[in-house]
């Protein structure tokens, strides 16, 4: 059987509240990302990024640094599974699969519920590229392209300033 497909979906999470357990760069990431989308983001993990460490000190995110429990999934909409330890990651997902709670495990395409987009953002426009998780530099080299492509036809260029 051919990879399955997912239907791309835009939610408004604006009241929603995400949790992303990890702290690394793919974390990091994410949460940058996310944050164009909702500023209910609580980051958990017994290390950080300083960039994630920072974005708790300003009240952008609520960063807890300590070990993820399952309690911590009690009001999640939905959950990123970033540690660098796939078995905190598969316990994780079970618990989301028990809870209903939409769940994205960073290193299995398997234990996802969705995949988490390469984003462009510009004012009202929001454009999200997946490759279905088989091939994430195709699908930033199409975001990019893309990205670009909008620039000519606005006349914008998102990096002056």
């Amino acid at each position: 059987m051919k990879n399955k497909c997912f239907f791309p979906m835009f939610v408004d999470l604006s009241d929603k509240n995400v949790v992303v357990a990890g702290g690394g760069s793919i974390a990091t990431r994410r949460v940058k990302t996310l944050l164009s989308f909702t500023r209910n983001i609580t980051v958990i993990a017994p290390t950080m990024t300083p960039e994630l460490i920072e974005l708790g000190k300003t009240g952008k995110i609520n960063a807890q640094m300590r070990p993820v429990k399952r309690s911590d999934f009690a009001f999640a909409y939905m959950v990123l599974a970033a540690t660098n330890d796939w078995k905190v990651n598969d316990e994780i997902y079970k618990i989301c699969k028990e809870e209903g709670i939409y769940v994205n495990v960073a290193d299995s395409k398997d234990k996802c519920d969705f995949y988490f987009p390469g984003v462009y953002v510009e004012d009202e426009i929001v454009i999200g590229i997946t490759a279905s998780g088989q091939d994430h530099k195709k699908a930033r080299k199409l975001r990019v392209a893309i990205e670009q492509a909008l620039e000519e036809i606005t006349g914008e260029d998102r990096n002056e300033e």
